[in-house]
């Protein structure tokens, strides 16, 4: 019989553990710390895991105009949503067919994926493709459409859907089943921790981006939530520049600058700090399963 770790190694490991944790876990506390901190306490005392002289300043003025951040925020669960379904559905129908050994064509569809990851043409052909082409200017699908697709996902997709034994489809087919049915009721549920694992790479995505309304988005009430704190950052910075802010009574030095940019990345990324929880569990899997081979 195998005898059991004494319990002084144990220890050893949960202490290491309990470390690594603390480093992945300070930083977040910290940068939350920041964003109730005063200017004036930061500049003196330094950055803490505890709030210097705790203030709501920082938010205070990020909400100025509630009505923009929430319409922003509406709009980035939007296109999170939409891009989410769309997304995954896509990659892995792109990756079911390349995973059949079957498909004649899956090589050269694989080579024709694989060269965009290398290759592309360039910022200026995709915008006048996006805006004179496809007249897709200041609309929703500007910002979905460019990520929808990644090459990426669908490999590691496709090798996790190889993992799925043969025999399973072939029986469905002898069974009358199509593809669309082996597809959506076979292979999909088996592949949860993937599609869980890619899921939530997409939501990251299009949470994350704000380079696609910086490109194709001109009308204020369609900026995202990342764009729309850009945007104010942007604007906090050129009102730095002036001797005085106008019209709203105070110096500049009594701007909360650093506070304000840790309230942003709370607002900005603390839906994505709830949401992950959920998925970790399917990310080692997902992620050891599809990258194993091509």
């Amino acid at each position: 019989m195998k005898k059991d770790i004494s319990f002084g190694p144990k220890l050893a490991i949960y202490i290491f553990l309990v470390l690594i944790c603390l480093l992945c876990v300070i930083p977040i506390i910290t940068v939350i710390s920041i964003s109730f901190s005063s200017d004036l306490q930061i500049a003196k005392e330094g950055y803490g895991i505890f709030p210097k002289g705790f203030v709501l300043d920082a938010y205070k003025y990020v909400f100025k105009d509630s009505e923009a951040i929430f319409r922003s925020y509406g709009v980035t669960i939007l296109v999170t949503l939409m891009g989410l379904v769309s997304g995954l559905l896509l990659n892995a129908m792109i990756a079911y067919v390349l995973s059949r050994r079957d498909y004649r064509y899956r090589k050269q569809l694989t080579v024709f994926l694989i060269i965009p990851m290398v290759l592309n043409g360039g910022l200026v052909p995709t915008y006048i493709w996006m805006t004179k082409y496809l007249n897709l200017k200041n609309t929703i699908w500007a910002m979905l459409l460019p990520l929808l697709i990644v090459p990426w996902f669908i490999i590691l997709l496709r090798t996790f859907f190889s993992e799925i034994p043969s025999s399973l489809m072939e029986a469905a087919t002898v069974d009358g089943a199509g593809e669309f049915t082996i597809f959506f009721k076979i292979v999909l549920p088996l592949a949860k921790p993937a599609l869980a694992t890619v899921g939530m790479f997409i939501t990251l995505n299009y949470w994350n981006d704000w380079f696609q309304p910086l490109m194709y988005v001109d009308n204020r009430d369609l900026y995202n939530l990342q764009y729309r704190l850009y945007i104010l950052m942007r604007d906090v910075q050129e009102m730095m520049k002036n001797s005085a802010i106008s019209g709203m009574g105070i110096s500049i030095a009594d701007m909360p600058t650093e506070s304000m940019r840790m309230a942003m990345c709370v607002i900005a990324a603390g839906p994505m700090l709830v949401i992950f929880p959920f998925f970790q569990k399917y990310f080692v899997k997902g992620l050891t399963v599809g990258g194993v081979k091509g």
